[in-house]
């Protein structure tokens, strides 16, 4: 091998180290920024997570979910355990001995 073959070899891969080292830097670059968005992203995803939770707890919940029955359920549910009809049938007459009816039941705890 010639002098200058040997010199144009180590001038070529000079070249290519040099290109490698240029990728190389874009890359380290290019992996910050990631590194530095998904650093941001977590703390706004803990930040909406904790947003989340406090608006749970001091937002009123929807009174079926909360108490099991509406209001005007838990209303007639109440009149009907004073021994008074709620059904359609007998509705504001008094239940004899306290006795249960399918009716006013039917009216109280349907879709429960």
């Amino acid at each position: 091998m010639e002098k200058q073959e040997i010199y144009d070899q180590f001038k070529s891969l000079e070249d290519q180290l040099q290109e490698m080292l240029v990728q190389f830097t874009d890359l380290q670059t290019e992996m910050t920024k990631v590194f530095e968005q998904n650093a941001e992203l977590g703390i706004e995803n803990q930040h909406l997570r904790d947003l989340v939770r406090e608006l749970q707890r001091t937002l009123p919940q929807d009174p079926e979910t909360q108490q099991g029955l509406s209001k005007s359920r838990q209303i007639l549910e109440k009149l009907y355990e004073e021994g008074f009809h709620v059904c359609r049938e007998f509705y504001g007459t008094r239940r004899k001995q306290d006795e249960e009816c399918a009716f006013c039941l039917e009216v109280i705890y349907r879709d429960q």
